[in-house]
């Protein structure tokens, strides 16, 4: 029996990719499952979770407002008496060149990917504090490592957000709550599907496995974190070895 099973495990950023792989991971596994996104998560993605035994509420938040993220928090809460684990997966790109990105686009970036983070910790914390318990996880990117070009605000939200897991993983393990982050390389979607036979194989020469991850990959690993309770304030790279 897994140690998740029956327990509430918040999923931020996922109607589809690596948010529902992760969400659909943790139902396999006997939890209660509260989607979120901007919009309406698939009444089939739905389905597939309940599927499972387990219960699933979808519900539509914009994580970088400060009272959606708390009624997000507050509704998780209420509908199944608890929050035993918060993934923070939501996360948007606006690509440009440093000297041509605008300031909206920086600030939309960071006030997703890294103010959303901080905004749903910051709700979830006393919920789990109360619980003396709770695992909090954040998809971090391989960009908040090692820096990508034409990424300068999608880099500095994703660095950001391993600063803000490190400091999270010391403030609240005297309650017994873990944080702990996983950074994605390149992961197949339907970014890497488009891209021209040339360019993959320019990106695939420089990942030592030579393949591209899949979202099962990093679904695989929030479980591992979600029930290990000695981990924390790590950073779990999964790149297929491009940065090691």
């Amino acid at each position: 029996m897994s140690s998740i099973q029956g327990k509430t495990v918040l999923v931020t950023g996922s109607s589809r990719g690596i948010g529902a792989a992760i969400a659909l991971e943790f139902a396999k596994r006997g939890a209660n499952i509260v989607l979120n996104s901007t919009g309406t998560p698939s009444a089939e993605l739905v389905a597939e979770i309940e599927g499972n035994g387990v219960k699933c509420a979808p519900i539509r938040a914009d994580v970088s407002n400060f009272a959606q993220a708390k009624e997000l928090v507050d509704t998780a809460k209420a509908t199944f008496g608890s929050l035993d684990v918060l993934v923070n997966n939501a996360g948007i790109t606006r690509d440009n060149l440093l000297i041509r990105m605008s300031e909206a686009d920086f600030d939309a970036v960071v006030g997703v990917n890294l103010k959303g983070a901080w905004n749903m910790i910051r709700h979830a914390s006393g919920i789990m504090m109360k619980q003396r318990g709770g695992s909090i996880i954040n998809i971090a990117s391989i960009s908040g490592v090692m820096g990508n070009a034409g990424q300068s605000n999608y880099s500095a939200s994703k660095a950001g957000l391993v600063g803000l897991t490190k400091a999270t993983a010391r403030e609240l393990a005297p309650r017994g709550i873990t944080c702990n982050a996983i950074a994605p390389g390149f992961i197949q979607s339907d970014m890497t599907d488009a891209l021209t036979d040339d360019v993959k194989a320019k990106y695939l020469g420089n990942i030592p496995l030579s393949r591209f991850g899949n979202a099962a990959d990093i679904a695989s690993a929030a479980l591992f974190l979600a029930e290990n309770s000695y981990i924390t304030g790590e950073v779990i790279n999964i790149n297929g070895g491009l940065h090691m």
